[in-house]
């Protein structure tokens, strides 16, 4: 199977690429990901994104042209002044419109270029909404006619990150757009951060388990 792999960065494309390798496929990267700021951090995540394809000898393409103008001005609108402070089910609207600029543009480049199928390393992170995410990119694959290979990457979470410091990569220390940058340094919502994400931790854990 011919399946390109949407790149977030390259320490979170260290687990799904094992896996995937270890089931017989191997995926080409595409590094999009017009939401990251500041400029100097878009920068670091292309130069790791294409360290990692280096090291370990996978064929990635990139869009090397900063596009952060065309993403705030698709999300500005839903962004209000206490979107910041509130966090209730784990993402605000803004990230299902980063999710679907994202998604669309490497099924369409899937499409384009014959692949067989496109999947994200988001998948990869238990910092996302798992199921929009899902669902997002299992609509933009229908509509742009092109295969969505879903598989959800975070059982291997730690081994990614372990991955990451084995191969020395930079590891950013929040998810890339402006507003995601105070969430993480904001001690407020760092907290009740913290606190989502560890019970949906705990929920994944226990899902796998059963499976």
């Amino acid at each position: 199977m011919k399946i390109l792999l949407h790149m977030c960065c390259g320490p979170c494309s260290c687990y799904p690429v094992k896996k995937l390798r270890a089931d017989g496929i191997e995926p080409v990267g595409y590094f999009f990901n017009p939401n990251i700021h500041p400029y100097i951090e878009w920068q670091n995540r292309l130069r790791t994104a294409k360290e990692f394809a280096e090291k370990i000898s996978m064929q990635i393409y990139t869009v090397e042209n900063y596009q952060l103008k065309n993403f705030l001005k698709k999300v500005i609108n839903v962004v209000d002044e206490e979107d910041s402070f509130k966090f209730n089910d784990g993402h605000h609207a803004r990230c299902k419109i980063c999710y679907s600029q994202r998604f669309f543009e490497s099924a369409k480049f899937a499409k384009e270029n014959n692949f067989d199928a496109w999947t994200s390393t988001l998948f990869y992170s238990i910092y996302q909404n798992h199921e929009l995410m899902r669902s997002t990119a299992e609509k933009i694959s229908r509509q742009i006619g092109i295969n969505f290979y879903y598989e959800d990457f975070r059982i291997g979470w730690q081994e990614g990150i372990d991955i990451s410091h084995e191969l020395n990569l930079y590891r950013q220390n929040y998810c890339g757009c402006i507003f995601s940058e105070e969430e993480r340094f904001s001690k407020e919502i760092r907290k009740q951060r913290k606190k989502f994400f560890k019970s949906q931790t705990l929920n994944c854990d226990t899902i796998n388990e059963n499976l």
